[in-house]
């Protein structure tokens, strides 16, 4: 579930709790509301939590080295004995 979707969630069941008057026969509607907007709170934090964490930090030019990856195998290099 993406941050719209929590949003959805709790913006429906704020809707459902403090702006409807329904009622329904062996469903309290209230209830069902207020159990939307803390899976959609729960929901929401937990998508930030692990967005943050795949977030990079911004860095300025020259504080990290740029990485350069060689490949190399010891025949090219150093031959090393020979038996």
């Amino acid at each position: 579930m993406g941050i719209g979707g929590c949003i959805i969630l709790i913006a429906v069941g704020g809707i459902i709790t403090f702006a409807t008057d329904w009622h329904a026969k062996g469903v309290n509607l209230d209830l069902v509301g207020l159990i939307m907007m803390a899976v959609g709170v729960i929901g929401l934090a937990a998508y930030v939590s692990i967005f943050k964490r795949r977030q990079i930090p911004p860095t300025r030019d020259g504080d990290v080295p740029p990485v350069v990856e060689e490949r190399y195998y010891a025949d090219e290099r150093y031959p090393g004995p020979r038996y």
